[in-house]
Protein backbone atom coordinates (compact mmCIF):
# COMPACT_ATOMS: atom_id res chain seq x y z
CA UNK A 1 0.00 0.00 0.00
CA UNK A 2 1.34 3.51 -0.77
CA UNK A 3 2.62 5.54 2.12
CA UNK A 4 1.75 9.44 2.44
CA UNK A 5 4.67 11.77 1.54
CA UNK A 6 6.34 14.65 3.04
CA UNK A 7 9.83 16.65 2.47
CA UNK A 8 12.23 16.11 4.04
CA UNK A 9 13.62 19.27 5.34
CA UNK A 10 12.58 23.23 4.61
CA UNK A 11 12.69 25.01 1.04
CA UNK A 12 12.76 28.68 0.98
CA UNK A 13 12.66 30.91 -2.06
CA UNK A 14 11.05 34.43 -3.20
CA UNK A 15 9.73 35.88 -6.08
CA UNK A 16 7.41 38.02 -7.42
CA UNK A 17 3.51 37.22 -7.96
CA UNK A 18 2.38 37.53 -11.51
CA UNK A 19 -0.89 39.51 -10.51
CA UNK A 20 0.01 41.24 -7.15
CA UNK A 21 3.79 42.33 -8.44
CA UNK A 22 4.82 41.79 -4.72
CA UNK A 23 7.80 40.13 -3.85
CA UNK A 24 6.96 37.00 -1.79
CA UNK A 25 9.00 34.43 0.23
CA UNK A 26 7.55 31.19 0.56
CA UNK A 27 8.50 28.18 3.23
CA UNK A 28 7.83 24.96 2.15
CA UNK A 29 7.70 23.22 5.86
CA UNK A 30 7.14 19.45 6.07
CA UNK A 31 3.96 18.46 7.88
CA UNK A 32 2.28 15.71 9.94
CA UNK A 33 0.94 12.79 8.39
CA UNK A 34 -3.14 13.37 7.28
CA UNK A 35 -2.34 17.50 7.45
CA UNK A 36 -3.28 17.54 3.73
CA UNK A 37 -1.89 20.74 1.72
CA UNK A 38 -1.85 23.79 3.51
CA UNK A 39 -1.04 27.60 2.83
CA UNK A 40 -0.23 29.78 6.02
CA UNK A 41 -0.33 33.95 5.08
CA UNK A 42 2.43 34.84 7.75
CA UNK A 43 2.12 38.41 6.32
CA UNK A 44 -1.38 38.67 8.03
CA UNK A 45 -2.00 38.32 11.50
CA UNK A 46 -1.97 34.76 13.93
CA UNK A 47 -0.85 33.53 10.41
CA UNK A 48 -4.61 32.24 9.07
CA UNK A 49 -4.46 28.79 6.55
CA UNK A 50 -5.98 27.93 3.72
CA UNK A 51 -6.51 24.33 2.69
CA UNK A 52 -5.73 23.61 -0.77
CA UNK A 53 -9.06 22.39 -1.16
CA UNK A 54 -11.87 22.84 -4.23
CA UNK A 55 -14.19 24.26 -1.74
CA UNK A 56 -12.06 26.98 -1.36
CA UNK A 57 -11.84 28.04 -5.26
CA UNK A 58 -13.36 31.55 -5.42
CA UNK A 59 -11.25 33.14 -8.66
CA UNK A 60 -10.31 31.47 -11.83
CA UNK A 61 -9.95 34.77 -14.07
CA UNK A 62 -5.80 34.29 -14.77
CA UNK A 63 -5.06 31.16 -12.47
CA UNK A 64 -6.50 29.56 -9.28
CA UNK A 65 -7.30 31.69 -6.19
CA UNK A 66 -8.47 29.85 -2.66
CA UNK A 67 -9.58 32.18 -0.43
CA UNK A 68 -11.11 31.31 3.37
CA UNK A 69 -12.47 33.78 5.87
CA UNK A 70 -11.48 36.76 3.27
CA UNK A 71 -7.91 35.18 3.42
CA UNK A 72 -6.68 34.83 -0.52
CA UNK A 73 -3.79 32.88 -1.82
CA UNK A 74 -3.19 33.02 -5.84
CA UNK A 75 -1.64 31.41 -8.30
CA UNK A 76 -1.65 27.71 -6.46
CA UNK A 77 -1.60 25.48 -9.47
CA UNK A 78 1.64 25.32 -10.57
CA UNK A 79 3.24 24.65 -7.29
CA UNK A 80 -0.03 22.27 -6.54
CA UNK A 81 1.37 20.46 -9.53
CA UNK A 82 4.85 19.92 -8.58
CA UNK A 83 3.66 18.49 -5.54
CA UNK A 84 1.13 16.07 -6.81
CA UNK A 85 4.46 14.94 -9.48
CA UNK A 86 6.12 14.31 -5.89
CA UNK A 87 3.17 12.76 -4.01
CA UNK A 88 3.36 15.37 -1.75
CA UNK A 89 0.17 14.49 0.60
CA UNK A 90 1.13 16.64 3.70
CA UNK A 91 3.10 20.12 3.30
CA UNK A 92 2.84 23.51 5.28
CA UNK A 93 2.90 26.54 2.65
CA UNK A 94 4.46 29.48 4.18
CA UNK A 95 3.69 33.13 2.11
CA UNK A 96 4.79 36.61 2.77
CA UNK A 97 2.04 37.76 0.56
CA UNK A 98 -0.98 36.74 -1.01
CA UNK A 99 0.58 35.31 -4.15
CA UNK A 100 2.75 32.07 -5.04
CA UNK A 101 5.62 33.56 -6.85
CA UNK A 102 5.33 33.08 -10.76
CA UNK A 103 9.32 32.48 -10.90
CA UNK A 104 9.58 31.69 -14.88
CA UNK A 105 6.43 30.50 -15.24
CA UNK A 106 6.10 26.99 -14.53
CA UNK A 107 7.04 24.55 -12.29
CA UNK A 108 10.21 23.39 -13.31
CA UNK A 109 12.27 25.98 -10.43
CA UNK A 110 9.64 23.89 -7.90
CA UNK A 111 10.50 20.63 -9.35
CA UNK A 112 14.59 21.59 -8.75
CA UNK A 113 13.96 22.82 -5.34
CA UNK A 114 11.83 20.00 -4.09
CA UNK A 115 14.86 17.38 -5.58
CA UNK A 116 17.55 19.22 -3.55
CA UNK A 117 15.70 18.20 -0.42
CA UNK A 118 14.04 15.34 -1.34
CA UNK A 119 10.62 13.38 0.48
CA UNK A 120 10.13 11.15 2.96
CA UNK A 121 7.62 8.58 3.62
CA UNK A 122 5.08 8.54 6.59
CA UNK A 123 2.58 6.11 8.26
CA UNK A 124 -0.30 7.32 7.03
CA UNK A 125 -1.48 5.00 4.05
CA UNK A 126 -2.46 7.16 0.67
CA UNK A 127 -6.26 7.15 -0.76
CA UNK A 128 -6.89 7.28 -4.04
CA UNK A 129 -10.38 7.96 -6.14
CA UNK A 130 -10.42 5.83 -8.81
CA UNK A 131 -13.07 6.81 -11.63
CA UNK A 132 -15.68 4.45 -12.13
CA UNK A 133 -17.65 5.40 -15.14
CA UNK A 134 -17.17 8.47 -17.58
CA UNK A 135 -17.61 12.00 -16.38
CA UNK A 136 -17.87 14.88 -18.28
CA UNK A 137 -17.78 18.65 -18.34
CA UNK A 138 -18.89 20.56 -21.03
CA UNK A 139 -18.72 24.45 -21.95
CA UNK A 140 -20.16 24.42 -25.72
CA UNK A 141 -19.88 28.23 -25.89
CA UNK A 142 -16.10 28.20 -25.12
CA UNK A 143 -15.34 25.16 -26.71
CA UNK A 144 -14.15 23.12 -23.42
CA UNK A 145 -14.74 19.67 -22.96
CA UNK A 146 -12.98 17.72 -19.96
CA UNK A 147 -13.62 13.76 -19.70
CA UNK A 148 -12.71 11.26 -17.35
CA UNK A 149 -12.79 7.65 -17.97
CA UNK A 150 -11.63 4.47 -16.11
CA UNK A 151 -8.47 4.03 -15.73
CA UNK A 152 -6.02 2.69 -13.27
CA UNK A 153 -3.48 5.10 -13.22
CA UNK A 154 -2.83 9.14 -14.94
CA UNK A 155 -3.14 8.84 -18.39
CA UNK A 156 -4.06 12.41 -20.32
CA UNK A 157 -5.06 13.48 -24.03
CA UNK A 158 -5.23 17.14 -24.53
CA UNK A 159 -6.28 19.76 -27.35
CA UNK A 160 -6.13 23.16 -27.81
CA UNK A 161 -7.42 25.44 -30.39
CA UNK A 162 -7.81 29.15 -30.26
CA UNK A 163 -8.10 29.83 -33.90
CA UNK A 164 -4.88 31.44 -33.47
CA UNK A 165 -2.37 30.96 -37.08
CA UNK A 166 0.59 31.41 -34.79
CA UNK A 167 -0.42 29.12 -32.27
CA UNK A 168 -2.17 26.98 -34.32
CA UNK A 169 -4.08 23.43 -32.81
CA UNK A 170 -1.76 21.33 -30.36
CA UNK A 171 -2.01 17.76 -28.88
CA UNK A 172 -0.22 15.68 -26.10
CA UNK A 173 -0.51 12.81 -24.60
CA UNK A 174 0.82 11.29 -21.53
CA UNK A 175 0.11 7.88 -20.20
CA UNK A 176 1.67 8.37 -16.52
CA UNK A 177 3.36 11.44 -14.74
CA UNK A 178 6.63 9.43 -14.81
CA UNK A 179 8.23 12.26 -17.02
CA UNK A 180 6.35 15.32 -15.42
CA UNK A 181 10.09 16.18 -14.86
CA UNK A 182 11.49 16.90 -18.58
CA UNK A 183 8.25 16.86 -20.65
CA UNK A 184 5.46 19.37 -18.39
CA UNK A 185 7.44 20.90 -15.92
CA UNK A 186 9.27 23.37 -17.60
CA UNK A 187 6.35 24.22 -19.82
CA UNK A 188 5.70 28.12 -18.93
CA UNK A 189 2.54 29.66 -19.04
CA UNK A 190 1.54 31.92 -22.31
CA UNK A 191 -0.72 34.45 -23.29
CA UNK A 192 -1.74 36.51 -26.42
CA UNK A 193 -0.39 40.13 -27.25
CA UNK A 194 -4.38 41.05 -27.81
CA UNK A 195 -4.74 40.24 -24.01
CA UNK A 196 -2.09 42.27 -22.14
CA UNK A 197 -3.67 45.20 -22.36
CA UNK A 198 -7.20 44.78 -21.08
CA UNK A 199 -5.16 42.65 -17.99
CA UNK A 200 -3.15 45.51 -17.50
CA UNK A 201 -6.17 47.37 -16.96
CA UNK A 202 -7.53 45.08 -14.92
CA UNK A 203 -4.82 45.76 -12.55
CA UNK A 204 -3.30 42.42 -12.91
CA UNK A 205 -0.26 41.17 -14.41
CA UNK A 206 2.07 43.46 -12.23
CA UNK A 207 4.84 40.98 -12.04
CA UNK A 208 5.09 40.05 -15.14
CA UNK A 209 7.76 40.15 -18.01
CA UNK A 210 8.77 39.34 -21.11
CA UNK A 211 10.59 36.33 -19.53
CA UNK A 212 7.83 34.96 -17.60
CA UNK A 213 5.66 33.78 -20.39
CA UNK A 214 5.27 33.37 -24.00
CA UNK A 215 3.61 36.11 -25.71
CA UNK A 216 1.82 35.52 -29.02
CA UNK A 217 1.39 37.84 -31.73
CA UNK A 218 -0.48 37.46 -34.58
CA UNK A 219 -0.14 40.81 -36.35
CA UNK A 220 3.22 42.80 -36.54
CA UNK A 221 3.40 45.60 -33.82
CA UNK A 222 2.44 48.95 -34.67
CA UNK A 223 4.30 52.03 -33.09
CA UNK A 224 1.47 52.55 -30.90
CA UNK A 225 1.91 49.08 -29.44
CA UNK A 226 5.23 49.70 -29.30
CA UNK A 227 5.15 52.43 -27.35
CA UNK A 228 2.46 51.05 -24.85
CA UNK A 229 4.51 47.94 -24.01
CA UNK A 230 7.45 49.67 -23.79
CA UNK A 231 5.85 51.69 -21.26
CA UNK A 232 4.21 48.78 -19.84
CA UNK A 233 7.54 46.82 -19.56
CA UNK A 234 10.15 49.84 -19.43
CA UNK A 235 13.12 47.27 -18.18
CA UNK A 236 12.73 45.80 -21.69
CA UNK A 237 15.33 48.07 -23.63
CA UNK A 238 14.67 46.04 -27.22
CA UNK A 239 10.93 45.05 -27.95
CA UNK A 240 10.78 42.68 -31.01
CA UNK A 241 8.80 39.94 -32.61
CA UNK A 242 10.58 37.00 -34.26
CA UNK A 243 8.19 33.91 -35.72
CA UNK A 244 5.48 34.65 -33.65
CA UNK A 245 6.80 35.16 -30.17
CA UNK A 246 6.82 38.53 -28.42
CA UNK A 247 10.84 39.19 -27.56
CA UNK A 248 11.83 36.01 -29.18
CA UNK A 249 11.45 33.76 -26.16
CA UNK A 250 12.52 30.33 -27.39
CA UNK A 251 9.81 27.33 -26.69
CA UNK A 252 11.27 24.49 -25.21
CA UNK A 253 8.94 22.12 -27.24
CA UNK A 254 7.18 22.94 -30.62
CA UNK A 255 3.69 22.50 -28.15
CA UNK A 256 4.83 24.19 -25.41
CA UNK A 257 1.48 25.92 -24.85
CA UNK A 258 -0.48 22.53 -24.59
CA UNK A 259 1.57 21.01 -22.30
CA UNK A 260 1.02 24.09 -19.77
CA UNK A 261 -2.67 23.91 -19.77
CA UNK A 262 -1.91 20.12 -18.94
CA UNK A 263 0.27 21.73 -15.80
CA UNK A 264 -2.65 23.65 -14.85
CA UNK A 265 -4.97 20.72 -15.05
CA UNK A 266 -2.52 18.32 -12.94
CA UNK A 267 -2.29 21.28 -10.32
CA UNK A 268 -6.34 22.23 -10.25
CA UNK A 269 -7.61 18.92 -10.17
CA UNK A 270 -5.00 18.39 -6.73
CA UNK A 271 -7.62 20.05 -5.31
CA UNK A 272 -9.88 17.70 -4.94
CA UNK A 273 -8.01 17.05 -1.58
CA UNK A 274 -7.13 13.12 -2.58
CA UNK A 275 -5.68 11.59 -5.91
CA UNK A 276 -7.58 10.45 -8.43
CA UNK A 277 -7.01 7.58 -11.17
CA UNK A 278 -8.42 7.95 -14.40
CA UNK A 279 -7.93 8.84 -17.98
CA UNK A 280 -8.52 12.58 -18.73
CA UNK A 281 -9.72 13.68 -22.10
CA UNK A 282 -9.27 17.40 -22.36
CA UNK A 283 -10.36 19.92 -25.10
CA UNK A 284 -9.36 23.46 -24.72
CA UNK A 285 -9.34 22.96 -20.56
CA UNK A 286 -8.41 26.30 -18.32
CA UNK A 287 -8.97 27.12 -14.65
CA UNK A 288 -12.21 27.99 -14.85
CA UNK A 289 -12.91 24.59 -16.54
CA UNK A 290 -10.70 22.74 -14.50
CA UNK A 291 -12.25 23.43 -10.94
CA UNK A 292 -15.81 23.16 -11.93
CA UNK A 293 -14.87 19.66 -12.99
CA UNK A 294 -13.19 19.34 -9.80
CA UNK A 295 -16.43 20.08 -8.15
CA UNK A 296 -18.72 17.22 -9.82
CA UNK A 297 -16.44 14.68 -9.38
CA UNK A 298 -16.29 15.61 -5.64
CA UNK A 299 -20.56 15.85 -6.05
CA UNK A 300 -20.44 12.22 -7.24
CA UNK A 301 -17.91 10.55 -4.14
CA UNK A 302 -20.39 12.45 -1.60
CA UNK A 303 -23.42 11.20 -3.70
CA UNK A 304 -21.49 7.62 -3.56
CA UNK A 305 -21.36 7.90 0.01
CA UNK A 306 -25.18 9.02 0.64
CA UNK A 307 -27.76 5.79 1.73
CA UNK A 308 -26.73 2.36 2.71
CA UNK A 309 -23.15 1.42 1.63
CA UNK A 310 -23.32 -1.56 -0.18
CA UNK A 311 -21.93 -4.90 1.84
CA UNK A 312 -20.49 -8.13 -0.01
CA UNK A 313 -19.52 -10.96 1.79
CA UNK A 314 -17.49 -12.38 -0.58
CA UNK A 315 -15.13 -9.70 -0.53
CA UNK A 316 -11.96 -9.94 2.13
CA UNK A 317 -12.46 -7.27 4.35
CA UNK A 318 -10.00 -4.41 4.89
CA UNK A 319 -9.50 -5.35 8.11
CA UNK A 320 -10.42 -8.57 9.81
CA UNK A 321 -11.43 -8.97 13.94
CA UNK A 322 -7.90 -10.02 14.23
CA UNK A 323 -6.65 -6.38 13.11
CA UNK A 324 -9.77 -4.58 14.22
CA UNK A 325 -8.19 -5.80 18.01
CA UNK A 326 -4.85 -4.11 17.19
CA UNK A 327 -6.44 -0.50 16.66
CA UNK A 328 -8.76 -0.94 20.03
CA UNK A 329 -8.71 -1.86 23.35
CA UNK A 330 -12.08 -3.11 23.75
CA UNK A 331 -12.93 -6.70 24.25
CA UNK A 332 -16.04 -9.05 24.54
CA UNK A 333 -18.47 -8.33 25.73
CA UNK A 334 -17.82 -4.39 24.14
CA UNK A 335 -16.09 -5.08 21.35
CA UNK A 336 -18.60 -3.98 18.48
CA UNK A 337 -16.87 -3.99 15.01
CA UNK A 338 -16.22 -7.06 13.38
CA UNK A 339 -14.86 -6.27 10.07
CA UNK A 340 -14.28 -2.78 8.58
CA UNK A 341 -15.17 -2.99 4.75
CA UNK A 342 -13.99 0.47 3.30
CA UNK A 343 -11.16 2.85 4.22
CA UNK A 344 -10.15 6.25 2.68
CA UNK A 345 -8.32 9.22 4.22
CA UNK A 346 -11.95 11.00 5.16
CA UNK A 347 -14.54 7.93 5.66
CA UNK A 348 -14.71 4.28 7.04
CA UNK A 349 -17.62 1.40 6.56
CA UNK A 350 -17.73 -1.09 9.37
CA UNK A 351 -19.71 -3.90 10.35
CA UNK A 352 -21.39 -5.79 13.12
CA UNK A 353 -22.83 -8.74 13.13
CA UNK A 354 -25.58 -9.28 15.44
CA UNK A 355 -26.16 -12.00 17.49
CA UNK A 356 -28.92 -13.74 19.87
CA UNK A 357 -26.34 -14.47 22.36
CA UNK A 358 -25.19 -11.18 22.82
CA UNK A 359 -25.17 -10.56 26.63
CA UNK A 360 -27.46 -6.84 26.40
CA UNK A 361 -30.23 -9.15 25.14
CA UNK A 362 -30.58 -11.22 27.89
CA UNK A 363 -32.55 -7.96 29.89
CA UNK A 364 -33.12 -5.62 26.59
CA UNK A 365 -35.78 -7.19 26.44
CA UNK A 366 -36.38 -10.91 27.02
CA UNK A 367 -39.55 -10.99 24.95
CA UNK A 368 -38.44 -8.84 22.50
CA UNK A 369 -34.44 -8.20 21.82
CA UNK A 370 -33.81 -4.75 20.55
CA UNK A 371 -30.24 -3.76 20.50
CA UNK A 372 -29.79 -0.71 23.18
CA UNK A 373 -29.80 2.61 20.76
CA UNK A 374 -26.18 3.70 23.09
CA UNK A 375 -24.49 0.58 22.12
CA UNK A 376 -25.32 1.33 18.38
CA UNK A 377 -23.54 4.97 19.20
CA UNK A 378 -21.27 2.75 20.30
CA UNK A 379 -20.29 0.81 17.76
CA UNK A 380 -20.21 3.61 15.16
CA UNK A 381 -17.59 5.40 17.35
CA UNK A 382 -15.44 2.36 16.86
CA UNK A 383 -15.51 2.46 13.72
CA UNK A 384 -14.38 5.80 13.57
CA UNK A 385 -11.84 5.34 15.52
CA UNK A 386 -10.59 2.74 13.21
CA UNK A 387 -10.37 5.43 10.75
CA UNK A 388 -7.85 7.83 13.00
CA UNK A 389 -6.30 4.72 14.57
CA UNK A 390 -4.49 2.93 11.89
CA UNK A 391 -2.32 5.64 10.65
CA UNK A 392 -0.43 5.85 14.05
CA UNK A 393 2.18 3.16 14.27
CA UNK A 394 1.52 1.83 17.93
CA UNK A 395 -2.19 2.32 17.99
CA UNK A 396 -2.52 0.03 21.18
CA UNK A 397 -1.22 2.74 23.06
CA UNK A 398 -3.92 5.14 22.09
CA UNK A 399 -7.28 6.01 22.94
CA UNK A 400 -10.56 7.89 21.83
CA UNK A 401 -12.85 9.36 24.20
CA UNK A 402 -16.49 11.02 23.55
CA UNK A 403 -16.95 14.47 24.02
CA UNK A 404 -19.76 15.22 22.60
CA UNK A 405 -22.72 13.63 20.82
CA UNK A 406 -24.86 15.64 18.59
CA UNK A 407 -28.17 15.17 16.47
CA UNK A 408 -28.66 11.08 17.12
CA UNK A 409 -31.72 10.54 15.33
CA UNK A 410 -33.22 6.47 16.22
CA UNK A 411 -35.09 5.99 13.12
CA UNK A 412 -35.27 2.20 13.39
CA UNK A 413 -34.92 -1.27 15.67
CA UNK A 414 -31.48 -3.53 15.23
CA UNK A 415 -32.23 -7.44 16.61
CA UNK A 416 -31.03 -10.59 16.44
CA UNK A 417 -29.79 -11.70 13.03
CA UNK A 418 -29.51 -8.46 11.58
CA UNK A 419 -26.28 -7.02 9.70
CA UNK A 420 -25.16 -3.64 11.43
CA UNK A 421 -23.26 -1.49 9.00
CA UNK A 422 -22.22 1.87 9.35
CA UNK A 423 -19.81 4.95 7.49
CA UNK A 424 -18.15 7.51 9.44
CA UNK A 425 -16.92 10.25 7.56
CA UNK A 426 -15.10 13.00 8.59
CA UNK A 427 -16.40 16.45 8.84
CA UNK A 428 -13.57 18.50 9.76
CA UNK A 429 -9.23 17.47 9.37
CA UNK A 430 -8.00 15.75 12.90
CA UNK A 431 -6.30 18.82 14.65
CA UNK A 432 -4.54 18.45 17.94
CA UNK A 433 -6.12 14.86 18.57
CA UNK A 434 -9.64 16.17 18.17
CA UNK A 435 -11.69 13.64 15.62
CA UNK A 436 -15.35 15.47 14.30
CA UNK A 437 -17.68 13.24 12.34
CA UNK A 438 -20.87 12.81 11.17
CA UNK A 439 -22.11 8.69 11.39
CA UNK A 440 -25.05 6.92 9.81
CA UNK A 441 -25.77 2.80 10.45
CA UNK A 442 -27.73 0.68 8.30
CA UNK A 443 -29.82 -2.46 8.46
CA UNK A 444 -30.16 -3.40 4.65
CA UNK A 445 -31.06 -0.19 3.09
CA UNK A 446 -32.72 1.22 5.88
CA UNK A 447 -30.75 4.20 8.31
CA UNK A 448 -31.38 2.86 11.91
CA UNK A 449 -29.37 5.45 13.78
CA UNK A 450 -27.80 8.95 12.55
CA UNK A 451 -25.39 11.07 15.26
CA UNK A 452 -22.57 13.61 14.71
CA UNK A 453 -19.82 12.59 17.02
CA UNK A 454 -16.71 14.29 18.64
CA UNK A 455 -14.06 12.59 20.31
CA UNK A 456 -10.27 13.19 21.59
CA UNK A 457 -7.29 10.90 20.60
CA UNK A 458 -5.14 10.73 23.55
CA UNK A 459 -2.13 8.12 24.32
CA UNK A 460 -2.02 6.06 27.61
CA UNK A 461 -0.96 7.00 30.73
CA UNK A 462 2.06 5.07 32.00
Amino acid sequence: MEHQKTLKSKITLSGKGLHCGKQVTVNLLPAEVNTGIRFSRTDLPSCPIVEARIDFVSDTSRGTTLEKNGVKVATVEHLMAALTFFGIDNILIELSGPEVPILDGSAKIWVEKINSVGTIEQIGLVYHYEIKKPISYKDEAHGIEITALPFNGYKADITIDYGSSVLGKQTFSIDSLTDFETQIAPCRTFVFLHEIEALLKANLIKGGDLANALIFVEKSLSEEQLSYLRNAFPEEKDIKVEKGILNNVKEYFDNEPVRHKLLDFIGDIRLLGIKVKGHFILKRPGHHANTEFVKKIKDIIMQELKGAPIYNPDKEPIYSIKEIKTFLPHRYPMLLVDKIIEVDEDYVVGLKNVTNDEDFFNGHFPQEPVMPGVLIVEHMAQTGGILVLKDYPDPENYNTYFLRIDGVKFRGKVVPGDTLVSRLILTEPVRRGIVKMKGEAFVGSKLVVEAELMAQVSKNQK
